[in-house]
């Protein structure tokens, strides 16, 4: 596995790849990888002959200088965690890489990146779409592999390939989670012990949500009964727990098509975001 910090290196490599017909698949990430990334790594192995897993923490998606500065940077204990599954090569780029003096380019997606993440994170979409849209120029991969946690984030990477003829095709991965069905995050490091133990509080409440509202519960009474629990347990705040169309986030008061319900809530000053999909509506 090589650790490759220029563009043109990159490129240089996944054009002899290219010549020799085979499938390139990318897995973008900031680091700090846990479980879930690996197994981002493994069905990218499964399905291309090539796989780079970039690290780069990208400083035009935090809104928030103290969250970048505090966001954990383990590239070492990460190539370790990488190396026995077979990646090629490691993308590690500088910022000056990424963005040279002069960069002057956006790339920003209306409307679905507006609500959830997108209301209480001005301009951390257009972060995301912009860097996305980069690292697939750069590394020129035929597949991409991205966890279904941040499901706004992959809705948000498939209407821009769509949108802008992007050579690449996205293929979302199952949510990870620990046993207590905290969904695994590199943010989840942060959380004292006391609040770790606390943190299952928010998958359990979202799955009784979506369970009542399969059942025929109103979506407002189901997600206000879970907001109510999570509050108790100790989460300091609850930023937002909505029922939404699976597709383009749609606010919905029953899931009469694919819906999830999404959530952000602060805890130990940790923001923790989830999703979970609402079961079909059972018959009256």
């Amino acid at each position: 596995m090589m650790i490759v910090r220029s563009v043109a290196e990159l490129r240089a490599m996944v054009a002899a790849w290219r010549r020799a017909e085979e499938i390139v698949g990318v897995v973008p990430t900031m680091g700090a990888l846990h479980a879930g990334h690996l197994s981002l790594v493994e069905a990218a192995k499964g399905a291309c002959d090539r796989v780079i897993v970039t690290i780069f923490v990208n400083p035009k998606q935090f809104n928030n200088p103290e969250d970048l500065a505090k966001y954990p940077r383990t590239e070492e204990r990460d190539a370790e965690l990488l190396g026995p599954h077979g990646v090629d090569v490691v993308f590690a780029p500088p910022a000056s890489e990424v963005y040279p003096e002069g960069f002057a380019t956006k790339v920003s997606v209306a409307g679905l990146g507006d609500p959830l993440c997108g209301a209480h994170r001005p301009g951390h979409f257009d972060g995301v779409a912009t860097v996305v849209t980069k690292l697939f120029g750069m590394t020129n991969a035929d597949r991409a592999f991205f966890g279904e946690k941040d499901w706004q984030q992959l809705q948000i990477v498939r209407r821009l390939v769509k949108d802008l003829n992007l050579p690449v095709e996205i293929t979302g991965c199952p949510t990870l989670r620990d046993p207590d069905g905290v969904a695994m995050s590199s943010r989840n490091g942060r959380l004292s012990p006391e609040d770790r133990a606390k943190a299952c509080v928010l998958p359990r409440a979202m799955q009784d949500a979506a369970a009542a509202i399969a059942s025929g519960g109103t979506a407002a009474e189901a997600l206000a009964s879970a907001r109510t629990a999570i509050l108790e347990a100790g989460f300091a705040e609850v930023e937002y727990l909505e029922l939404r169309a699976a597709e383009d986030l749609a606010p919905l008061e029953r899931p009469d098509r694919p819906a999830r319900i999404f959530a952000a809530a602060w805890l130990g000053g940790v923001r923790l975001i989830d999703n979970i999909a609402v079961p079909e509506m059972s018959p009256a």
